[in-house]
């Protein structure tokens, strides 16, 4: 499990990015404690496939420029989610239809049944 929280240079470097793509409804969930795959997750929306893939290629793009290295993108040929991993920080851009069936920020929230203590 990955120990430190991204350096906010990286996580405002993300936003920044979406932002300036104009990518809608910006969200971000603190991962730490509950999983090992990120600390971070980001989660925005394009109005169509094309935005979802402007918006992902310049996130991807803008990563490269400050060095972040190793980049993964999945999702790109369909364009409904992209997810693009940048290590400690995963951030996800959906259509808005595709974003509202898989509901992340519910299934990630601290309200999540996997996250209540047994007893």
């Amino acid at each position: 499990m990955k120990n430190s929280k991204p350096s906010p240079k990286l996580l405002k470097l993300i936003i920044a990015s979406l932002d300036d793509a104009k990518a809608e409804e910006i969200t971000t969930i603190d991962l730490a404690g509950k999983t090992s795959i990120a600390d971070q997750m980001v989660i925005s929306s394009g109005r169509s496939n094309q935005h979802v893939t402007s918006i992902a290629d310049q996130l991807v793009e803008d990563l490269k420029k400050d060095g972040i290295k190793d980049i993964k993108v999945e999702g790109q040929t369909q364009a409904d989610w992209v997810l693009v991993d940048a290590g400690d920080v995963i951030v996800h851009v959906f259509r808005p239809e595709v974003r509202s069936f898989y509901n992340l920020e519910k299934l990630w929230s601290a309200d999540a049944p996997g996250d209540q203590a047994a007893g």
